[in-house]
């Protein structure tokens, strides 16, 4: 990956979705890639995929997979993640936090005080833990010398999205990123937010499925998550990566900039035009 010597990457939430998508990408790249999920069985969640099943895709795009069983709402088996990547490598590259509790309830119509409470779980499995998984992973970061990490987000951070839960965690994983970045900048680890499009997960596979003529135009401009880890892989191989640390990132742009397709061979758009440029922070530090 531009690095000189295999790749150790952790993905976060990898069962389905982003997570599994990013896992793939990476290990096409032939990385070894940690994966987290919770579900080891068909059933074991309401939406198909399983670690398992990730692990075997990742091994059989040329990559290593790891599959460990974690929940990441435990501090104790988010720490054990870590130890066991310390323990097996000595090192770690590459950290994609993107586990995130999804309430079904998230988009339903109406305002938040109709929505169930549980909607703040995001915060917890989220918001948190992408501080803490950061948090395990950074001393090995450090001892590296160089490094990424991501946090998977969306424009739900800049405007209003599924209600004020949603945006507050996205928000929030945004901010994270900039200020980990002013920690991590000395040590050479590049830290991002990156702001994914439409994503076509099993989740919204499904909602377009049931009504495909409803959603034939969104389904066309929609991303595979393929597209995200294929530009996390083109930061990873940028020797002048640590331009973009501290920055949220819209992906298609960044993609863009790299030159990197999905897998269907189309360049994904971005949505600026229509939800507005990415978050931007202040240069002063106070410590």
């Amino acid at each position: 990956m531009g690095q000189g010597r295999e790749c150790v990457a952790v993905v976060t939430g990898a069962t389905r979705g982003a997570g599994k998508g990013i896992a793939l990408a990476l290990a096409q790249t032939g990385a070894t890639v940690y994966i987290t999920g919770r579900s080891r069985r068909e059933g074991d969640a309401a939406l198909p995929g399983t670690l398992d099943s990730t692990a075997e895709a990742i091994n059989a795009a040329g990559g290593t997979a790891v599959p460990v069983v974690c929940d990441h709402s435990d501090d104790t088996q988010v720490a054990a993640l870590f130890e066991q990547v310390r323990r097996e490598h000595g090192r770690l590259d590459i950290l994609v936090n993107n586990a995130t509790a999804i309430h079904d309830a998230l988009t339903a119509t109406g305002p938040f005080w109709e929505k169930p409470l549980d909607l703040t779980c995001l915060f917890d499995v989220g918001m948190r833990s992408h501080y803490t998984a950061s948090w395990h992973a950074a001393p090995l970061l450090v001892a590296n010398g160089e490094g990424l990490v991501v946090n998977t987000s969306s424009f739900g951070g800049r405007i209003y999205m599924h209600g004020p839960a949603y945006g507050a965690g996205k928000a929030a994983v945004d901010k994270m990123a900039h200020d980990m970045a002013v920690d991590f900048r000395p040590h050479n680890v590049t830290v991002i937010s990156l702001w994914m499009g439409l994503l076509l997960t099993e989740r919204t596979r499904q909602v377009f499925e049931s009504e495909p003529d409803k959603y034939a135009d969104l389904m066309a401009s929609a991303e595979h998550p393929e597209f995200s880890g294929r530009v996390i892989a083109a930061l990873w191989a940028d020797a002048e990566r640590m331009r973009h640390s501290g920055q949220v990132c819209i992906g298609a742009e960044l993609g863009e900039s790299y030159g990197v397709k999905d897998i269907d061979g189309k360049q994904p758009p971005s949505h600026r035009a229509f939800f507005g440029p990415p978050t931007t922070f202040g240069d002063a530090v106070v410590e």
